[in-house]
């Protein structure tokens, strides 16, 4: 181990020289909610720290519900369970070797609805601490809020910078998949975990108790990234439904189901990624 994080195995050298290349000397993870960082690119995180890349973390919402949308008896626990997810993040963070860029106070299902201000967030991170690669969550469905950071994440790749999109989870075709991509381009390239990287990320999501339900589906075996493709993002990203609209057949609102209707969602991201990145240069 290095500072806590497992290498990937004994004969490296070389590898983990490989490795600082394609992953960059400062990397900045863009974790839509505490937890993505692990369940994204936990064991990627820990190679690159282990090759000597710097890896930045942005806590882009505090991962929690808003205030209003929980039940009313849960409301005044709403402030504890917040700290709690936060206290989570550090541990998680910490046993990691991960270095926190920002603590943002947006609420979860908020991020995409608030993408100004997250722009700006991911700016200042990335300019104070000279990051040269971006670590995003894919564009597969998973949650709006994820959807919507890998959205953000490619206003930078129009800028120059390079952007690894890694596999959580979706309903593509139907059934539950773990760090596999809807769709492929030809550039995925997959880590398959060591046992000793296994057992770490075990024990880094088990540090996120207030998500265990949430997590018992994330495999371990594997971890899954590519360069960031040229999205369509006024459109699902499959054609099968959506991971966080499978429940969306309950009768009555409930706090846990979001309701949102997924067209509504890429709209939103669209229209502000279209305006962020400005009128193509030939209607000028």
């Amino acid at each position: 181990m290095a500072n806590g994080c497992p290498v990937a195995s004994a004969g490296g050298a070389r590898r983990l020289r490989t490795m600082t290349a394609k992953f960059g000397e400062s990397v900045l993870i863009l974790a839509s909610h505490p937890d993505d960082e692990i369940v994204a690119c936990g064991a990627a995180a820990g190679r690159a720290r282990a090759a000597g890349t710097q890896v930045w973390v942005i806590y882009l919402t505090h991962g929690c519900l808003d205030h209003g949308t929980v039940w009313p008896w849960d409301r005044p626990h709403h402030a504890e369970k917040v700290r709690r997810r936060r206290a989570e993040a550090a541990r998680a963070s910490k046993a990691l070797g991960l270095r926190p860029a920002a603590w943002c106070s947006r609420p979860a299902r908020w991020l995409w609805r608030d993408l100004p201000a997250a722009e700006r967030e991911v700016r200042a991170a990335i300019a104070a601490h000279e990051i040269d690669r971006l670590w995003t969550p894919a564009f597969e469905g998973g949650h709006p809020d994820h959807d919507a950071t890998n959205a953000l994440a490619s206003l930078f790749v129009c800028e120059g910078l390079s952007v690894l999109e890694f596999a959580e989870y979706n309903l593509a075709s139907g059934r539950p998949r773990s760090h596999l991509f809807p769709a492929t381009t030809g550039a995925e390239q997959v880590i398959t975990l060591t046992p000793v990287e296994r057992a770490f990320k075990r024990r880094a999501l088990g540090f996120y108790a207030s998500e265990r339900g949430n997590l018992r589906r994330i495999g371990v075996d594997r971890e899954v990234f590519r360069p960031l493709p040229n999205h369509d993002y006024g459109r699902p990203p499959h054609p099968d439904k959506l991971w966080y609209s499978r429940f969306h057949w309950v009768p009555f609102r409930h706090p846990r189901v979001d309701f949102v209707r997924p067209q509504s969602v890429y709209d939103e991201i669209a229209e502000y990624i279209d305006r962020a990145r400005g009128p193509p240069f030939w209607s000028a």
